[in-house]
């Protein structure tokens, strides 16, 4: 698994880094085919101070691409919840690999 973490209006600190990839084993955990992990974490210049720091991720799995992004005012937090999405979402396109996969035919006598 490639996992890029990049900053926009923020350094990344070894701490956060370390977070970021602590919550993202979660995914790995349910889903073992993750080919691509993108972060985006910002601080954005907004007037009020509520929802200012913005996670966004993209995850690149065999056949499809998932995104989700979540704002809160505290960036651990929208960490936390920017990986509660993407579980979801993950658990969610394996279970339809699943559902898809047909049984074989049974023999008529």
């Amino acid at each position: 698994m490639n996992l890029t973490i990049s900053g926009h209006h923020l350094e990344v600190t070894p701490a956060l880094r370390a977070y970021v990839t602590s919550k993202l084993d979660r995914i790995k955990r349910h889903f073992d085919q993750v080919v691509d992990v993108k972060v985006l974490l910002t601080v954005e210049n907004m007037k009020e101070k509520e929802l200012r720091q913005k996670a966004e991720c993209n995850i690149h799995i065999k056949g499809v691409d998932l995104f989700a992004e979540s704002t809160h005012a505290d960036l651990y937090a929208a960490v936390d919840e920017l990986v509660d999405k993407l579980d979801r979402q993950v658990v969610k396109h394996k279970d339809r690999l699943q559902k898809h996969q047909h049984e074989a035919p049974k023999r008529m006598m």
